[in-house]
């Protein structure tokens, strides 16, 4: 690649880069608003004690 084809590819992954963090960020204030105090930390504290215990989709408790 040349220089002019690297600073296409940096602009587009930088763009890309912005599109998912302007999401999480959402899904952040998102978790939040539903309970979930630390936003997505909780979220993936509360799945991975939920996976630890050995519950998955196939075995949830009813």
């Amino acid at each position: 690649m040349n220089k002019k084809e690297l600073e296409q590819k940096i602009a587009y992954l930088e763009s890309i880069n912005d599109q998912l963090s302007t999401e999480v960020t959402y899904i952040d204030q998102l978790m939040k608003m539903i309970g979930f105090a630390g936003g997505l930390d909780t979220v993936k504290a509360t799945a991975n004690e939920i996976i630890k215990k050995g519950y998955n989709i196939n075995n949830l408790p009813e």
